[in-house]
Formats: structure tokens, C-alpha cells, sequence
């Protein structure tokens, strides 16, 4: 008999604890938008207590989003969950999420509390959460190290006190199919209620096995997954989302389960949170790597041309890769242009369409062929203009009789204004980096910089990612630029990154924080 799995994303707000991840609120409501056109269930929005910024953001998340359910993380503290209360009176379908860490470890050396207590703190505050919340998860923090036996107790507290869904997380990702399938069988043959539980799952890649340990819970009464696009958290990360539905859809005679994800906006999905992220999808990774459908074997390639299913169990339209997809060219007008936005399933208004098809213009006077990656690539960066101030202008470079390289930014403000910075260096890049480090006057450090090619070919467009450190706050920050000229990628994806240290050192940016580093009240 199939049953039903909801999907419950957490990029937003476990996401977002990856190093360097800054997500602005912008960019949390575009992403919010597109997870909910994908199919998502929940979309934890953020965790309201932890900075203004992050209240905000949900709140933000909250107004516009109409069909998935919109939720909050909350310690087990009233103030916690007073927050998200506040945050999610907009939403139309509001929930919470309530935690506290469970096993020995985490109870000795963090929280510095006995069973007893914990037993007694999960009474207490998801009773509280249940009368402000119709709908209220509850997460034992670390449940995969914690005793058998104990964690039963606090399971069967939280639904006693009037949760929903039983989250168990593998939080440092230390678990194995085997136990994780006798945890899930333990707690569903053993929990009663007087009122519907539905099981959920939480898992992170610290030992490789998200993925697997995600559908063994599946497979073994788990009605709801949680976890990231493209995988992104903390650590190793979560388990990527987009691996477990086409995992489920694949295997339907195995888990027969079904979803509301909406398979064919995966891509789409993918490549807008890699975009915001600044976070290169792997070419090898499952399911939307750039390898995921080639076949560089001659063997492979001859069966693949014989009969796809021969080694191809994903086609790329599951997945909203259009294979026989037209590309567009200088020639191509607003039609045509407006057509393709349809056909990739693209959002835009109309008011969209003169900047958007401006800036196509302006690609195609460089560029042969425009691919669907392109238009993603040109959409996503045109949604969400994220650096406020100054931004990129134009650079010059010139090679000096010391075979040093000078190179002239020039930065432009919202009413126009122009100014110019010049700086030397070794090599194109580090000069035009120094040129842009005269202009903001501030420390940083960079920690990272890679070129990823939008598409194949000599003219694809270039999409620069970089990490710098806010060398007085130790916060990484990263950032992206895309242009036709890796140069001028590289000096936007630069500015944008220094603009993130700028607010952040002018106050306008709430920390990043992890929940496990807020103070226990």
C-alpha cells in the first residue's frame, strides 16, 4: 500500500550554518518561492530567536508563501518559541519546531542537565508550544547517540505533551542504515497516542550515509524527511533532498512511498540555491552534478545510444534537464526570449522582462549559442540583486616593464556616480583584488576562489566563486559574479563579498550564529 512522505526543507536555516552561507532576505524569499513551486511540504524558514535578521527573514517567508506550511526552529525556551510565534502570524499554514539535546554527551558537557530534567524541560515546553501551535514538531537533538530506552521516554513525553511529528535526527551524522532501521522499528512499534504522530528524519553526511540512512527510515515509518538542496549544512552537510525524491521515484516497487515534489523543477532549484549559496554544484554529484548524465565510456556510450536504460536510470527531463532543448542566439527576439523562460519554467513578472531581455541582448552579442544554463544562470542573477552601494563598474589592465600587472576598478553607485581605484599585482586577479581592497578600506582575508564554466565551450559564460574572512569578526562570507569575462566575474564576485564584510562591520547584518551557540536560558 503506498503511503505519503512530506518533504520538509531546512536550507534556509540548517543550510544557512554552512560556512560562509549568508543568505540575504531577498535571496530567502526567492528560495522559499522555488521550493514551494517544487513541491515542499514544510520549508523551515529560520530560527526567529537567534538574530533580528533572522526573525525577519521568516516573517518575511511567512507573508508570501501560500501553499507549503512555513515553520520556525525553538530551543526548548519559552522566549524561543514566543519568537517564532511572532514570526509566523502572517503564515497561512504556520507550524514550529521545538528541540533539545538528549544523549550523554551532549547532556553532561553542554547542557548540564539529568534525564529528569530534560524530561521535564520537553513537558513543559512543548506543552507551551502545543497552545500556541496547532502543528508542533519536536526534535531530540543527537538522538542517534543517545540510549535506547531514554530516548523512548522523551519521545513519548513530547507526544504526551501534544506533538505532532517526532523528528529524530542523526545530527553528527553518526548512524548506520542497520540501527537506524531498528531505532525507527523500536519507537513506531512502541509510542502510543491519543492523537495522530508522524514520524520524521533528519540527517547529516558526516560518514557519507544521509542519503541511505534517509530512506531506511523511510522504509522503516518515516512520513517525513528533512534536509537540504544540493546537500548544504554544516560539517559534510544534510542529506540532499533532490537525492532521496529521485531515490523514491526510481524505486517505487522498493519503497512505495509517493510526494508532492515536482520532479521536474529539481535543476531549477538546485542551480538557484548553488547561485545564493555561492556553493558549486560537484560535476560527480547525484542526481544535478554536470556529469550526471554523460558517458565518457566508449561501452557506455554504445549502450546508452542502443537503449538509454541500459545505463541511464535517471533521463535528465525527470529532472528538468531539456535535452533537445533549442538554444537562442543574437537573432533570437522578446518572443522567443519570453518563450524559453516558459519552457525552463522560470519566474518573472512583466515588468521582469525589459531588464531580463536586455541583459540576454548584451550576452548574445558575445556568445554563439545561449544554453538553458545561461538563462538560468542570467535569471538568478538579475532576481536578487543583493550588494546595495557600489557595485561593479568596469576594470582595465595593464602590464607593467616589471611584468606586474596594474589594474584600474571602477565601482559605481545607484545615482551614477563613478569612482575608480588603482592597485598592482603579481597577476591579473590579485591586482584587480588589491584595487577593490583600496576602495572598501577594510581587513579581509580570502579563503577561496574558483572559476565554474556556466556551460561547455570556449565562449561560456564564467561564474566565479569566492570566500574572504571578516578578518575582525572571523565571519566567512561567500559570494559569486557571473560575466562573459572571467576578469570581471571575478572582481563583481570580490565587491559583492566585501559589501557582505561592510554591513556586517556596520552592524546592518545579525551574525550568523548556530543554535548550539546561543546561550541556554
Amino acid at each position: 500500500m503506498t503511503r505519503k512522505v512530506e518533504f520538509f526543507d531546512t536550507s534556509l536555516r540548517d543550510g544557512e550554518q554552512t560556512p560562509g552561507v549568508n543568505f540575504s532576505i531577498k535571496e530567502k524569499v526567492a528560495i522559499a518561492k522555488q521550493l514551494e513551486k517544487w513541491g515542499i511540504s514544510v520549508i523551515e524558514a529560520g530560527f526567529p530567536a537567534a538574530s533580528p535578521d533572522s526573525f525577519a527573514a521568516v516573517q518575511e517567508i511567512a507573508k508570501v508563501i501560500t501553499k507549503a506550511s512555513v515553520t520556525g526552529l525553538a530551543r526548548s525556551v519559552k522566549s524561543d518559541i514566543d519568537a517564532c510565534y511572532e514570526a509566523l502570524k502572517d503564515a497561512k499554514y504556520p507550524q514550529i519546531h521545538v528541540f533539545i539535546a538528549t544523549s550523554p554527551i551532549h547532556r553532561e558537557f553542554k547542557l548540564k542537565k539529568s534525564k529528569e530534567e530534560i524530561l521535564e524541560a520537553v513537558k513543559e515546553h512543548v506543552s507551551y508550544a502545543r497552545s500556541k501551535f496547532d502543528i508542533v514538531e519536536f526534535s531530540p537533538e543527537d538522538a542517534t547517540r543517545t540510549e535506547l530506552d531514554f530516548l523512548f521516554q522523551v519521545v513519548q513525553t513530547a507526544v504526551d505533551a501534544g506533538a505532532t511529528y517526532i523528528n529524530i535526527p542523526d545530527t553528527v551524522g553518526f548512524t548506520t542504515p542497520e540501527e537506524f532501521a531498528n531505532i525507527f522499528d523500536y519507537l513506531v512499534a512502541n509510542v502510543t497516542s491519543d492523537h495522530k504522530v508522524v514520524f520524521g528524519v533528519h540527517c547529516h553526511d558526516d560518514l557519507g550515509m544521509a542519503t541511505a540512512n534517509t530512506l531506511t527510515a523511510i522504509k522503516h515509518g518515516a512520513g517525513r524527511v528533512q534536509g537540504t538542496i544540493n546537500g548544504i549544512g554544516e560539517r559534510a552537510g544534510n542529506v540532499a533532498l533532490e537525492e532521496v525524491a529521485v531515490a523514491l521515484e526510481i524505486r517505487q516497487d522498493y519503497y512505495q512511498v509517493e510526494t508532492d515534489i515536482v520532479l521536474n523543477e529539481t535543476i531549477n532549484t538546485s542551480e538557484l540555491v548553488s547561485r545564493y549559496s555561492g556553493i558549486p554544484i560537484p560535476k560527480n554529484k547525484a542526481v544535478v552534478g554536470g556529469n550526471a548524465f554523460s558517458h565518457e565510456s566508449g561501452i557506455h556510450q554504445d549502450g546508452v545510444l542502443k537503449n538509454p536504460l541500459t545505463y541511464e536510470i535517471i533521463t535528465p527531463e525527470l529532472v528538468g534537464v531539456k535535452s533537445n532543448s533549442l538554444p537562442l542566439g543574437k537573432l533570437s527576439g522578446r518572443h522567443a526570449f519570453v518563450e524559453k523562460l516558459h519552457e525552463l519554467g522560470l519566474e518573472f513578472t512583466e515588468e521582469d522582462i525589459k531588464p531580463l531581455f536586455a541583459k540576454f541582448k548584451s550576452l548574445a552579442d558575445k556568445k554563439h549559442e545561449i544554453t538553458d544554463a545561461d538563462i538560468r544562470a542570467l535569471v538568478a542573477g538579475t532576481a536578487v540583486e543583493n550588494p546595495e552601494g557600489f557595485q561593479f563598474n568596469d576594470l582595465r589592465l595593464t602590464t607593467n616593464a616589471d611584468e606586474t600587472i596594474t589594474a584600474a576598478v571602477s565601482l559605481r553607485n545607484e545615482e551614477g556616480e563613478v569612482l575608480e581605484f588603482l592597485a598592482n599585482g603579481q597577476g591579473s586577479v590579485e591586482a584587480i583584488f588589491n584595487a577593490i581592497d583600496k576602495f572598501f578600506n577594510q581587513t579581509v582575508r580570502l579563503t577561496s576562489y574558483n572559476i565554474d564554466a556556466v556551460t561547455d565551450g570556449i565562449d561560456a559564460q564564467a561564474r566565479v566563486l569566492v570566500s574572504v574572512e571578516n578578518v575582525d569578526t572571523d565571519t566567512i562570507f561567500n559570494a559569486s559574479g557571473l560575466d562573459f569575462d572571467v576578469l570581471k566575474a571575478s572582481a563583481i564576485a570580490y565587491i559583492n563579498a566585501n559589501t557582505l564584510v561592510q554591513k556586517e562591520n556596520a552592524g546592518e547584518m545579525g551574525r550568523a550564529v548556530s543554535y548550539r551557540d546561543l546561550p541556554q536560558a
